[in-house]
């Protein structure tokens, strides 16, 4: 069906009035028997047709009037349904250079020192000081003790002693002790610029009586006979005349 034909059952659909009351009156006339006197003589044989043919013609009518009503209500083709257009996104905003969040990396500690190290040479006396280191003999070919011997003549009000373990390979430290009472002192063992060192600092208030004290680091090593040339100490004391300092190796005694 073209348009122009559609067109034209639209305008004739909406023109269209049903004359019902008419309708109805012929299939009343024809329930009735109301019929013409020229067909009086057969009305029995014409009632059963009469009303069929009305009810077929109210139902053509109908059904046709359908039929238009739906060609009415039916969109023209040429127009199609637009969809609706797609909302677009949001965008959504950056947050500002102010609005990120940073971390500061944490701030290294480095162990405090009260003296330069590392040092050359060898001092091992020097005013009130006097000083030794050695291996010692009951160390093995796995595991080793590192001594060293203080004398001092005076009283000590401070002092710092420093072993230093180089790494040969394994080594790892297995204790340390001294003479002195432990409570008079800090004690650290770290890895130091290639080295296991020992520290001991005499507490603020302590003093350190004179005479001959020991101090002593035990690690573990690679096993065979290790080397200790590069093994070194450092001794710093004060006394009442004044500061003074002590260095040296490891000689090893069998």
């Amino acid at each position: 069906m073209n348009e122009e034909t559609t067109r034209r059952l639209r305008e004739a659909a909406e023109a269209h009035q049903p004359d019902r009351a008419r309708i109805l009156a012929r299939v009343e006339r024809g329930a009735t028997g109301t019929v013409a006197p020229h067909r009086r003589r057969s009305i029995a044989r014409s009632w059963p047709k009469a009303g069929l043919a009305g009810l077929a013609a109210a139902a053509i009518l109908a059904t046709g009037g359908l039929a238009v009503a739906d060609i009415v209500r039916t969109p023209s083709p040429s127009h199609p349904p637009t969809a609706p257009a797609a909302p677009s996104p949001t965008a959504i905003p950056s947050p500002t250079p102010s609005a990120r969040t940073t971390t500061a990396p944490a701030p290294s500690t480095a162990p405090s020192s009260s003296r330069p190290t590392p040092w050359a040479g060898t001092r091992v006396e020097s005013g009130p000081l006097w000083s030794e280191g050695s291996v010692d003999p009951a160390s093995s070919v796995y595991w080793a003790q590192n001594n060293l011997t203080l004398r001092a003549s005076q009283q000590l009000t401070s002092l710092t002693v420093e072993l230093r373990v180089a790494q040969t390979g394994g080594v790892r430290s297995t204790g340390a002790w001294r003479t002195l009472p432990s409570d008079d002192f800090t004690v650290t063992v770290q890895q130091v610029g290639g080295a296991l060192v020992y520290r001991w600092v005499l507490k603020p208030g302590r003093t350190v009586p004179p005479g001959q004290h020991e101090f002593a680091g035990q690690y573990n090593h690679a096993t065979g006979i290790r080397n200790a040339t590069r093994d070194s100490y450092r001794v710093d004391a004060r006394t009442s005349a004044g500061p003074s300092a002590v260095w040296g190796g490891f000689t090893t005694t069998r």
